[in-house]
């Protein structure tokens, strides 16, 4: 085992046994001691060292000080041989200090921690009061410093105070001129509303002065209105008066056939045979249209919609849809996804319409009539390539346009008088329908006489 070099030896060892510290040690110089051993602990042996401490031999001296802080310091208390092997370490290391240490005067120009942490350690004669002298310098040294400290503070905050009651007042300077103009444009805003309301108060006077011109022009008016119609009545009167003076001369030149007749006759001869002439020279044909035959009725043997649905037929009787489309010039529209979906619902869309537009094409073929099949283009995903069958015209609804608008649109588009069937079940198309003068069908009617195709 080493001996001590130091001023630590077994003499005295002895004399600084007597002596102890009566408090603890300062936090300060507590540190710098475990610091100190933390360096001397890696130049021993693991049998050096206390049991205790063996387990941190190889820990880096910032780790060991950290987790073995308080090992250390308890082995270096208790153990004066641990502790005289850190006193040769440390004297190795910092033989200066040691020396003056052992020779009872420390350098003045020296850390007093150092000192106290080396005190601690070699335990001289007097170490106990170096390391109290050294605690009590350390205190005054923090008190100093948490003087300036406070002082730094009360300063910042007498600036901080300072700076706050400038900004406060600007923004008292600022929120005293937003107020002022507040004051100034609420009183604009209060001369503004004395003259809305001066306003509003002669335009009520003007209105009740056009009320009373208003009425008293409603009288004035119905008072001419009294005077044009006595007028009226006066002047209906006296155009009796010369309609019956009129009749009377007519029947007196009629009894009188005088010379002036004869005269009037001769004339009439005269502008017909040239009239004649006239139609001769030009090769006028004869004439095949009369007025009477530009009057809209209806003719013998010739029915309307109206009058087919006036027949005692079931709405649901396919013949009733056979003596519609046998009118002249009949047109049927069909709902196409409305008829498909009521008989045939489960088969796919692309089979729907063939299978419809199938019989249409076929019925088109019996009775002459004009067909127009409509669907709905919103329930497509991409333009149908579809050529219509022989007979039968297919539209599909623009994108925004429903097939019903697109029927109602069809019907409307027809000349009054002409014969038009729309087959659909929607309520709102045929009530549509019947408005521009269609006929609506339910659509079991149309796949009932599909049925016999």
């Amino acid at each position: 085992m080493d001996q001590p070099t130091s001023g630590a030896g077994p003499a005295d060892e002895a004399d600084g046994g007597a002596e102890a510290l009566g408090r603890p040690l300062p936090e300060g110089v507590r540190r710098r001691v475990i610091a100190l051993v933390s360096d001397a602990f890696g130049g021993l042996t693991v049998s050096e060292l206390p049991a205790q401490l063996r387990q941190y031999a190889r820990f880096t001296p910032t780790r060991r000080a950290k987790f073995a802080g308080n090992a250390m310091a308890a082995a270096l208390e208790s153990d004066a041989l641990f502790r005289q092997r850190i006193g040769e370490r440390l004297s190795q290391s910092q033989p200066e200090l040691t020396g003056a240490l052992e020779a009872g005067s420390p350098p003045a120009a020296a850390d007093p921690l150092d000192v106290a942490a080396a005190a601690y350690v070699l335990r001289p004669v007097g170490w106990v009061k170096l390391v109290e002298s050294a605690g009590e310098e350390v205190q005054r040294a923090d008190a100093e410093r948490a003087d300036e400290e406070t002082r730094r503070e009360l300063e910042h905050l007498r600036e901080e105070l300072e700076r706050a009651r400038a900004h406060t007042r600007a923004e008292t300077e600022r929120l005293r001129a937003e107020l002022e103009a507040a004051r100034k444009e609420a009183e604009s805003l209060h001369r503004k509303l004395r003259s809305a309301l001066s306003e509003v108060k002669r335009g009520e006077a003007a209105l009740r002065r056009g009320a009373a011109e208003a009425d008293a022009q409603r009288a004035e008016s119905a008072a001419q209105l009294s005077v044009a119609e006595s007028e009226s009545r006066r002047i209906k009167g006296r155009l009796g008066e010369a309609e019956a003076a009129l009749e009377a001369s007519r029947r007196a030149a009629r009894e009188g056939r005088s010379v002036e007749d004869m005269r009037l006759r001769l004339l009439l001869d005269t502008v017909l045979d040239a009239a004649s002439g006239l139609r001769r020279e030009l090769a006028l044909p004869p004439a095949t249209t009369h007025p009477a035959d530009t009057v809209d009725a209806v003719e013998p043997g010739r029915m309307s919609p109206k009058d087919i649905a006036a027949r005692a037929l079931s709405e649901t009787d396919p013949a009733l849809l056979d003596q519609l489309l046998a009118l002249p010039q009949a047109h049927l529209i069909v709902d196409g996804y409305n008829v498909t979906k009521t008989g045939y619902p489960q088969m796919p869309l692309e089979k729907q319409r063939l299978r419809l537009l199938g019989g249409l094409s076929v019925l088109a073929a019996q009775t002459g009539a004009e067909m127009t099949c409509v669907f709905d283009g919103a329930e497509l995903a991409a333009p149908v390539l579809l050529a219509p069958p022989r007979g039968v015209r297919v539209l599909f609804s623009k994108a925004g346009v429903t097939a019903d608008e697109l029927i109602r649109q069809l019907a409307r588009a027809e000349p009054p008088g002409r014969p038009v069937v729309v087959v659909s079940t929607d309520r709102e198309v045929a009530d549509g329908v019947a408005k521009a003068g269609a006929r609506p069908v339910a659509s079991v009617l149309l796949l009932k006489r599909l049925s016999r195709v």
